[in-house]
């Protein structure tokens, strides 16, 4: 919000005089300039101002698709036997603590697998500005509604005991998964709508419908999924959210149910984007989001709702 001061110069009729009137003038414009000035220099950059969560330099092409973004990235693993909820894993985070508070995001694997199967997005989400816990489950068999649990069991043991914790701004935080860890994101999200954003990576879920749901999700299919259809599983999912929610369909093209598993630039883009505009709420990118983007030889098809409101 812009501050505005006034400064208010009498002149004495009587002893007035036109060189006295104009330099009382000079005098109250200089008054008037000098206070303008303070005030400039104690409100800050406009940006940091209007936005206290933006992180890092604004965003360009090539820097959401870059292996790594501004910010060197440490990482520290967190054993089962120190957990409850979930089965450990490795959170990674900006080495710097110049910036403040990050927000948080808890990324879950798929049926039968382990972090290490989603362990790529730790560093290249975290380089762009949030702490990043890839998760163990419990059992590599957990179904997506105890994923779903797992991980706000994750995102409460980053906020409340780990050693990061002081690093992350609570009120911000997010979850994302591949397969059954992808509907155990939409489990999450029904479960706490406080969350900011979810992002199912070729998601599965028995129920295929979430008009529940009021965090801004990023339903991402694959034209080639076998185990997870788009047809059963990713379209009815996108189509059942609120029309009223910041929401968003991206389908790969040329890509597998297993696409999500290994480093994918598309997948990177777009997800670093969603988390950065919603999380962050960093409107710097949605330019990336909004006009809609087009097909192309890695995008199937992209549906959503333009501009978000979130």
């Amino acid at each position: 919000m812009q501050q505005h001061t006034s400064v208010s110069v009498r002149i004495p009729e009587r002893q007035g005089s036109s060189r006295l009137r104009t330099r009382l003038t000079r005098w109250g414009l200089a008054g008037l300039l000098a206070a303008g000035t303070l005030l400039t220099s104690q409100a800050g950059p406009a940006g940091a101002a209007e936005n206290p969560y933006e992180r890092g330099p604004a965003p360009t092409v090539s820097s959401i698709e870059a292996p790594r973004g501004p910010y060197a990235v440490s990482q520290t693993s967190v054993s089962s036997l120190g957990v409850t909820g979930f089965g450990g894993g490795t959170i990674y985070y900006p080495t710097s603590t110049s910036d403040g508070t990050f927000g948080a995001v808890a990324i879950s694997p798929g049926y039968t697998a382990y972090q290490s199967s989603i362990a790529w997005l730790g560093p290249r989400l975290a380089s762009q500005g949030f702490v990043v816990f890839t998760i163990d489950t419990n059992t590599t068999l957990d179904q997506p509604d105890s994923r779903g649990r797992q991980l706000l069991a994750a995102l409460d043991y980053l906020t409340e005991r780990s050693s990061v914790r002081n690093r992350i701004d609570s009120s911000r935080l997010g979850v994302m998964g591949h397969s059954m860890g992808g509907g155990g994101s939409l489990e999450a999200a029904k479960s706490r709508p406080s969350l900011q954003a979810a992002i199912p990576l070729t998601g599965w879920n028995l129920d295929k419908t979430w008009p529940e749901i009021k965090t801004p999700t990023l339903v991402v299919g694959a034209d080639g999924d076998s185990i997870a259809p788009v047809a059963t599983h990713s379209e009815p999912f996108y189509e059942s959210l609120p029309g009223s929610l910041d929401k968003a369909y991206l389908e790969l093209n040329n890509a597998t149910h297993f696409t999500p598993n290994t480093s994918d630039t598309t997948i990177a883009k777009y997800s670093i984007s969603w988390l950065k505009r919603f999380i962050d709420n960093d409107t710097r990118y949605e330019q990336f989001l909004c006009p809609l983007p087009r097909p192309s030889t890695t995008i199937e098809e992209y549906r959503g709702n333009c501009p978000h409101t979130s």
